[in-house]
Parts: C-alpha cells; sequence; structure tokens
C-alpha cells in the first residue's frame, strides 16, 4: 500500500509519500509546493492544482490522506486552507483516487499517541518510523508524511477489528 499525505495550504501545501511493505514502513519521497502570494488567488489555486496533479501521477498512491480543516481562531487563514483543502480533494478525486481525510488531533495521536503533539516531536516521530536520519522538512512534509503514517496506521486497525469481527 503507497499513501500520500498531503498538508494543504495556500502558500504551502507539504506532501509525503509513505509505503507499507509488510509491517516496514517507508518513506518514498516528500516535499512542499508554494505559490507565490504576489500571484491573485485564482492563478495560486491553479498552480497547486497543477502541482498536485504531477505528484499523484509521478507516485500513483493507492489512497490520498488530507489534513481536513477542524478549527482555526484566524479566520483568513481558515479560508486559504480551505480553499486549498477543496483544490486537494478535488484534484485526487478527479485523478480517481481514495481520499480520506484526518483532523490534526487525529493524525498526532496516531503518529506520536498524544493529541497535543508539537510539530516538533511530529517531526521526530516520523523520523523515527520512517528510520530517517533528521526529520522530514520543512514542517509541512513532516505533517504530510504523518498523515499518510496516520492513515496506513488506522487501516491496519480498522482491518483488524473487521478480521475479529467476522
Amino acid at each position: 500500500m503507497q499513501v500520500i499525505g498531503i498538508d494543504p495550504g495556500l502558500t504551502r501545501t507539504g506532501y509525503g509519500v509513505v509505503q507499507r511493505d509488510g509491517g516496514a514502513l517507508t518513506c518514498r519521497g516528500f516535499g512542499v509546493i508554494h505559490t507565490p502570494a504576489t500571484e491573485p488567488l485564482a492563478r495560486r489555486l491553479f498552480e497547486l492544482r497543477s502541482a498536485i496533479s504531477d505528484v499523484l501521477l509521478s507516485h500513483e498512491p493507492n489512497v490520498v490522506a488530507v489534513e481536513r480543516v477542524f478549527f482555526n481562531a484566524n479566520v483568513q487563514t481558515a479560508m486559504s486552507v480551505g480553499q486549498a483543502s477543496g483544490v486537494v480533494l478535488a484534484t485526487a478525486a478527479e485523478a480517481g483516487m481514495d481520499v480520506v481525510t484526518y483532523t490534526p488531533t487525529e493524525v498526532k495521536q496516531s503518529v506520536v499517541g498524544y493529541g497535543g503533539a508539537t510539530k516538533a516531536q511530529i517531526g521526530l516521530m516520523v523520523a523515527s518510523v520512517l528510520r530517517l536520519a533528521a526529520p522530514p522538512a520543512p514542517p509541512d512534509a513532516a505533517d504530510a508524511c504523518a498523515l499518510a503514517i496516520c492513515h496506513i496506521n488506522r487501516s491496519r486497525l480498522a482491518r483488524a477489528i473487521d478480521e475479529a469481527l467476522a
């Protein structure tokens, strides 16, 4: 199973590709897509869509895990993240991929074991789980890898529960 996690944002959208082979998780790539603040909103969203489409085509994941906007005190930030998230969701759906969403708290609990984990803690745990020399950088890429790990962890748990109930 290969999962791409995407941490959407208008200025920076992180992505991380994680593959599960048996019990081992391997990082297949990560990065950040930038859109320039000097460009008009529609152009930035188009550039994000094009870049996400390229990433999905090059990695061919089985599932796309996207961070769900849960709460943000800054309305302007919430709006721009929501717009970027919509572009990511639509682009993945257009590519025919399964898409799941997780809140930041769900990701932190799944990867770190604590819903209030810091970005530094997330990065360190991602590096440990994926056997990387250092956390993916910038933090948007580490968060995206954490989303992919979260989905793999949760799908394994769901499958185990289904098997136990069958």
